[in-house]
């Protein structure tokens, strides 16, 4: 005779059993009860971050002629890029055309530590009918300084070469970080601009985008946008943390009130979680970097020398800078872009997906994985 607690046994064996059947043996059923999906679904229950709520319709013209629709903002596609990497701009472009800018015709600016070649321009110039501008990077905007110590900055270089950290012997990597990190938005053909959009070469944007996001940022009064959030490699940023608090002891009325600390740490800014925006993709407000409080932060970093001593990227120091300079509400996820940037991406779910008419696969995406940033993002709303 089976006893109560038997049966109880007995029952949840067999609902054990048959879930992993079903999880095997029917692909969808998998994703509805994946970990990942039901975190989402429990952060979706619980109080909206901003970007929980669609794009107001008023910012949606389907037509293929919205340019004439009149009301833009001033805004620029940016992209750093060498000659060499023409296919792979071309790839990002033409989706970046067909997708959004075919529609809006927002100039590009492309800029290269190098002239770049009449082919590149050529080829570059064809896929759109925007204005195209290619600009050369002044030599002590993008090479190591001078007063850098380079016997001890060669050193570093070996010793993450030895502990095979990714990117930890190159130089020009460390020039690009410091360039995206405190010197891009200073160019000169960037000056007559506010809000810029940076495009990288072999990246994919998968949905459909009818809508103006400069003219959202300009609206709702947001700085900074991403799509991908992540921990940072803890062996390229061993110092970082403690010069960004040794620049907020030294000028405390620079953070902004209600800033976005709670990304950045778990207590309340002793020690650094790692989250980051991934800003392979950012669309921004180019004033957030040209203010007083980001001009005198870079400057502080750029002097302690962990461009070049270290590996800082230019990911957590765009991270820190938003986080700390501008309200939490002004940093804006767009959750209904679609992009990939090797190996991860941002994939649209539900009614984003479809309007987006998007041909990523839903099941992957990467926003609430093990290595995902965006529940930190959610909690601070």
């Amino acid at each position: 005779m089976m006893t109560p607690m038997r049966y109880v046994v007995l029952v949840l064996g067999l609902i054990i059993s048959l879930h992993f059947i079903l999880s095997f043996s029917h692909e969808d059923y998998g994703k509805a009860t994946s970990i990942s999906h039901l975190t989402d679904k429990i952060i979706n229950n619980g109080p909206n971050p901003p970007y929980k709520t669609p794009v107001s319709d008023e910012y949606y013209h389907p037509s293929n002629d919205t340019v004439a629709h009149g009301r833009r903002a001033n805004a620029a596609i940016v992209v750093l890029a060498r000659n060499g990497d023409i296919n792979g701009v071309m790839f990002s472009m033409k989706q970046m055309e067909d997708r959004f800018n075919r529609k809006f015709r927002y100039p590009y600016v492309f800029l290269n530590e190098e002239p770049f070649s009449d082919q590149f321009k050529e080829q570059i110039t064809a896929l759109t009918d925007a204005k195209v501008e290619f600009g050369l990077i002044p030599h002590d905007d993008w090479y190591q300084p001078p007063w850098i110590d380079e016997a001890r900055a060669s050193a570093a270089r070996a010793e993450m070469v030895k502990n095979s950290v990714i990117y930890g012997g190159s130089v020009p990597y460390r020039n690009m970080c410091r360039f995206n990190s405190g010197f891009f938005y200073r160019h000169e053909l960037l000056k007559p601009y506010k809000y810029y959009w940076r495009m990288e070469p072999d990246v994919r944007f998968f949905c459909d985008l009818d809508y103006d996001p400069f003219l959202v940022m300009q609206d709702g009064n947001k700085v900074y946008g991403f799509t991908v959030s992540l921990y940072e490699y803890e062996a390229t940023i061993p110092t970082l943390w403690d010069t960004v608090k040794e620049f907020i002891h030294e000028n405390p009325g620079l953070v902004s009130p209600d800033n976005a600390m709670a990304f950045l740490s778990d207590n309340g800014g002793d020690s650094y979680n790692r989250c980051h925006f991934w800003s392979n993709f950012e669309i921004g407000d180019l004033d957030l970097w040209r203010g007083e409080a980001y001009s005198k932060f870079f400057d502080f970093l750029d002097q302690k020398g962990g461009f070049y001593y270290e590996r800082w990227g230019d990911a957590p120091v765009h991270s820190i800078g938003a986080a700390l300079f501008a309200r939490k509400e002004q940093i804006h996820f767009f959750n209904d872009i679609g992009y990939r940037h090797e190996p991860f991406q941002h994939c649209p779910q539900g009614e984003a997906h479809k309007r987006g008419r998007c041909w990523c696969d839903p099941g992957q995406n990467f926003d609430y994985e093990g290595y995902s940033c965006l529940n930190r993002y959610d909690r601070m709303f």
